[in-house]
């Protein structure tokens, strides 16, 4: 475990030391303009995977977890986010239906079997609450072929429809499948100014043309 964490603070430092402010400001947006209104403010929430924060610092909630195994992430949250350093594919520090919602970006491919995959997504529902929801935001490997394999650290090749899958087998319902939505990285690429961050969103059609990553969201059954 000490070995992985030290893995990703190297990797993280690596690519992503000078796009920090960048991808802040980059999540902001996304936040703003997608994800909040999407699924609201009075959640307890997760960030899976969480890396330096980008997501669940800016995210409004009502509670906060962020999961990683890299120590670097404790000291890039902001003071109300509670993080939890360890494996996703062992038993959660949380307890059971303790969730409103799951958020994980640019995660799942890092797993190295899909064993992982699957009691990770075991262990998402058994913390979600019955109506809970987990939103899983990443490179599509039907639209990016060779690309995929550009970061060493990619094991698990997933589209849209084998997450929904995967998701579907450990009980969960899929709400909303997107294929195609988020340009692949922000990773060693070009940097478009905020304001065409803020224009692509607002322009569906763009997404086919440019989208690379799929957005999968699933939700906890309700039983009656």
């Amino acid at each position: 475990m000490k070995h992985l964490g030290s893995e990703l603070q190297k990797e993280y430092a690596l690519r992503f030391s000078e796009l920090h402010d960048y991808r802040k400001a980059v999540w902001r947006v996304l936040i703003d303009r997608y994800f909040q209104p999407k699924f609201g403010e009075d959640l307890v929430t997760l960030d899976l995977g969480a890396g330096w924060g980008e997501f669940v610092n800016q995210f409004s909630a009502k509670k906060k977890f962020a999961m990683d195994l890299n120590p670097d992430t404790r000291s890039k949250l902001e003071p109300d986010v509670t993080f939890l350093e360890q494996d996703c594919s062992h038993t959660w520090n949380l307890e059971d239906e303790s969730l409103d919602l799951i958020f994980t970006s640019n995660f799942f491919e890092h797993l190295r079997e899909k064993t992982l995959l699957d009691e990770t997504l075991s262990e998402a529902y058994r913390c979600l609450k019955p109506g809970g929801r987990i939103a899983c935001l990443g490179p599509n490997i039907k639209y990016l072929a060779a690309d995929y394999w550009d970061f060493y650290d990619h094991y698990l090749p997933l589209s849209h429809l084998s997450l929904s899958e995967a998701l579907q087998l450990r009980g969960f319902e899929v709400t909303s499948c997107i294929d195609r939505f988020l340009p692949y990285t922000m990773a060693g690429g070009s940097r478009p100014h905020i304001q065409f961050v803020r224009f692509y969103l607002q322009i569906p059609l763009a997404w086919r043309l440019f989208g690379k990553q799929f957005i999968v969201v699933a939700q906890r059954p309700n039983l009656v």
